[in-house]
């Protein structure tokens, strides 16, 4: 519950885009709810496609009325930083940064307290530019010139950008890491709202595994279709992107693709699964907590923010690497494993939303007042 020191506090919400519905997106609906007055400042909105925030004061930049901006905000990374350098923050005492690319970068007067709850450092621009580079669809004289030229530039931004921050919060451990790194930044990690109350355990449990997110190459749903191709196993893929038909090609007829599924059926489809497969690096990873939230053992690789959320052999198996060899071998050792669904349940609770909220307040109120101590000192 929101203290009484908010009450004559004026906050803003700042966000790299709201185009479509994920983790970063449910971090930015969770403090609209916590500050429903507080305007919402980011590059691109999809009001069709992000329905929850229908009731709150959105404020664009001037991207939002290029065109395919709301299709391929890819395409307009440049612009970016002049995007958010742009919006006047002055009238606001505290302004929340939820950011992954460069919602950080907004200027605040020197009286504001600005809070940015990172998901992580642009990957893109540091541990994985050569990657993206390489992986890009562009030809010639834009992948091998312009890209990297752009990148480096990106670059130097933000690191000018990064110390706009007064304090950082970061979602996990890993992310914590990787600001301290990049950004010689100390920071403080609080996990992100996971609606645990919207999932439950049952006693209805099928013969199937399950995989749910967007069908994208890094989250290596090709690696789940190659090793259950192999094991022969019951599979079903819960999600859609640009690898569904090439993973649908190659998947044999014990894999199912359901594609977009509604939230009461994929609560549905993790109460009933014998357990959920998860191969991918990411800095936290809403789906495993989802998954556990239902009594629902989860096979991760063993890296990223999967090590702080899943506890190997009584929530779920760990596996060292992305290969169909390694997943096939945590797949035997879950199949040989007992696990108990309330004790999994319970486990994963303690990312529920409430926690979020509780420990969000608290730091908030706390960095606010402490920021206020340093500005009467200087």
């Amino acid at each position: 519950m929101q203290s009484d020191f908010f009450k004559d506090k004026k906050v803003a919400i700042v966000c790299d885009w709201l185009t479509n519905q994920g983790g970063a997106e449910h971090v930015v609906y969770t403090l609209h709810t916590m500050f429903p007055d507080a305007p919402i400042y980011t590059s691109i909105y999809t009001p069709e496609k992000m329905p929850q925030f229908l009731s709150a004061q959105i404020h664009t930049s001037f991207i939002q009325k290029f065109p395919f901006s709301k299709k391929k905000h890819q395409l307009f990374l440049n612009f970016m930083p002049l995007a958010f350098e742009e919006f006047d923050l002055n009238r606001f005492d505290i302004v929340l940064s939820s950011c992954h690319s460069c919602a950080k970068g907004v200027i605040t007067r020197p009286e504001t307290v600005h809070i940015c709850y990172c998901h992580t450092p642009m990957r893109y621009l540091w541990d994985e530019s050569q990657a993206y580079i390489r992986s890009s669809p562009f030809p010639g004289i834009f992948k091998w010139w312009y890209i990297p030229h752009s990148i480096k530039k990106l670059r130097l931004w933000d690191r000018l950008a990064a110390d706009r921050v007064d304090y950082y919060i970061a979602n996990s451990r890993h992310v914590a890491q990787r600001i301290k790194k990049y950004y010689e930044r100390e920071s403080t990690v609080i996990y992100p709202p996971v609606e645990t109350s919207l999932f439950s355990v049952s006693s209805n449990r099928q013969d199937y595994f399950l995989a749910v997110g967007r069908l994208i190459r890094y989250k290596r749903f090709d690696l789940i279709v190659e090793t259950f191709n192999r094991l022969g196993l019951p599979l079903k893929v819960v999600g859609e992107g640009p690898s569904y038909k090439e993973l649908k090609q190659i998947a044999r007829s014990n894999i199912e693709f359901l594609g977009y599924v509604s939230d009461e059926e994929k609560a549905k489809l993790y109460a009933e699964a014998q357990a959920f497969i998860f191969p991918q690096v990411e800095d936290f990873g809403i789906t495993p907590v989802e998954s556990m939230a239902s009594g629902l053992p989860v096979i991760a690789l063993g890296q990223g923010g999967a090590l702080e959320t899943v506890l190997d052999k009584k929530t779920g198996i760990l596996f060292d690497e992305q290969t169909v060899e390694s997943l096939t071998g945590a797949v035997e050792t879950f199949q040989k494993t007992k696990f108990s669904p309330a004790k999994i349940r319970e486990h994963a609770t303690q990312f529920d939303t409430a926690n979020f909220k509780k420990s969000m307040y608290e730091y908030i109120e706390s960095s606010y007042n402490a920021w206020q101590v340093t500005m009467t000192t200087l």
